[in-house]
């Protein structure tokens, strides 16, 4: 196994679907059952999702509120999409899923300490990390690479609705676009790759953790890559890498 403890980055828009808002069933149980897959595989799977699919940035300042505010309430939005995780991955047969949260909503989820989320992988749980880092000002992109860290994950997985990795440009456009099999952190810094936060490009470089770009829609995928079969794109140290 290439990989035996992960950390999954979803969207909020994962949960949508084909819908702009709110969750799709048939979308949120694909999730369930990749995610499920992948633990009976062996591998510690904890897992951060965002909130867009339930509150976004731009509406808060369309209604004239102010950023600390609307971050607050995204923060709150991924708490709801952690618990509705929860209720489909146990409905699907994970035995012991745990939600941690960076605010305190002690009556449905647990407070996220570090060594406690440990814990929980090593006894085989799927943890989900909601609430960011507690903070606003910060979207989901940085706090997945830092839980990644804080609980020694070998790998972030970045799951992508629509795009299969990362190309040398809009292969909806140009043709001619080729993916990258690697490419180097330096590389989505410069070029300014909207891959993830470049906060969050910075972060995972200085720490030399590795994140794997891919198409959560494709069956099995993160399968594949804990198997070490090349799928999507790593971004990592060294030389960009494109496929034949």
């Amino acid at each position: 196994m290439r990989y035996n403890r992960v950390l999954i980055k979803l969207s909020g828009g994962a949960l949508a679907g084909e819908r702009t808002w709110g969750f799709e069933p048939i979308a949120i149980n694909h999730i369930a059952k990749e995610v499920i897959e992948l633990h009976r595989m062996g591998v510690e799977v904890g897992i951060v999702v965002g909130g867009g699919n339930i509150f976004r940035g731009e509406l808060g300042e369309g209604w004239g509120i102010e950023r600390a505010e609307a971050d607050n309430i995204g923060m709150v939005a991924t708490v709801i999409n952690s618990m509705m995780l929860r209720g489909a991955l146990t409905s699907n047969g994970a035995d012991n899923v745990r939600v941690m949260t960076a605010i305190p909503i002690n009556s449905v989820a647990e407070p996220y300490i570090r060594l406690r989320a440990i814990h929980h992988l090593d006894r085989g749980c799927i943890v989900l990390l909601a609430a960011g880092t507690g903070n606003p000002y910060v979207t989901t992109d940085y706090p997945s690479v830092l839980r990644a860290l804080e609980l020694r994950a070998q790998i972030l997985l970045s799951a992508k609705n629509g795009t299969d990795g990362i190309y040398t440009s809009d292969p909806q456009i140009n043709t001619d676009a080729r993916r990258y099999k690697t490419i180097s952190y330096d590389t989505v810094i410069q070029k300014n790759l909207r891959v993830m936060d470049q906060t969050a490009v910075l972060l995972a470089k200085e720490n030399s953790l590795s994140i794997h770009v891919f198409d959560f829609d494709a069956p099995s995928a993160m399968q594949q890559i804990c198997r070490g079969e090349d799928v999507g794109t790593l971004i990592t140290q060294g030389q960009d890498e494109l496929f034949a």
